[in-house]
């Protein structure tokens, strides 16, 4: 298996990983020692491996190429009106707190010859949620993923937001909520694009959708 471009058996690559994985564990295991409790108390005996599998599902869009994902599922459309997925749920962790931002994404596009699969919008939400973030750059990163990648007419990206680190720790402003938008190409010009845009985000479904 090459990892930085060195060639390593897969029994040696398995040993690397294993050890990390206990590193990581070990450093789980300190914390807890740090913040006055016994690891060794019933409760937390397997709490450091549990900590470990949650960071290491929470940040897996470290692993993920955005672009590869909406290269899988892009198709030629004579479609040129506005496609819109919207209250995408996700949820992410703030860099400067490791503390939930819980939140939706309403993400919409343009097609210019080529529409992606439906299922690839949520997906690169995740991509991004899924390391430790700001909302703001996170907002800007899915639109230019979009943007890059299936080169449309416009993206808009909207993220509506809840910070732990301000509800459970700092002001401590309970239910506060954080917008943050990003707008490209015909969404950023066209101001009736861009209000068609923002209506539909803010139109209440239906009960039974």
């Amino acid at each position: 298996m090459l990892i930085y471009g060195i060639l390593l058996p897969i029994n040696k690559f398995v040993d690397m990983l294993m050890n990390k994985e206990k590193e990581f564990e070990q450093t789980i295991t300190k914390m807890l020692e740090l913040l006055g409790e016994d690891p060794s108390r019933e409760g937390l005996l397997k709490t450091p491996s549990r900590v470990v599998k949650a960071l290491r599902f929470l940040t897996e869009g470290y692993d993920q190429d955005p672009k590869e994902i909406l290269n899988q599922a892009l198709f030629s459309s004579s479609n040129d009106e506005m496609v819109l997925v919207r209250d995408i749920e996700f949820y992410s962790m703030c860099e400067h707190h490791m503390l939930p931002i819980i939140g939706r994404a309403h993400v919409a596009y343009i097609p210019n010859g080529k529409v992606v699969g439906l299922s690839k919008i949520p997906r690169i939400v995740n991509v991004f949620a899924r390391r430790l973030q700001i909302q703001e750059q996170m907002t800007e990163q899915i639109a230019d993923a979009i943007s890059q990648t299936i080169k449309p007419k416009g993206v808009a990206v909207v993220l509506h937001a809840r910070h732990m680190c301000m509800e459970m720790r700092g002001v401590q402003k309970i239910n506060s909520t954080t917008v943050s938008s990003a707008l490209r190409g015909l969404f950023k010009s066209d101001e009736r694009t861009r209000s068609e845009f923002y209506n539909l985000i803010n139109t209440q479904t239906p009960s039974n959708f």
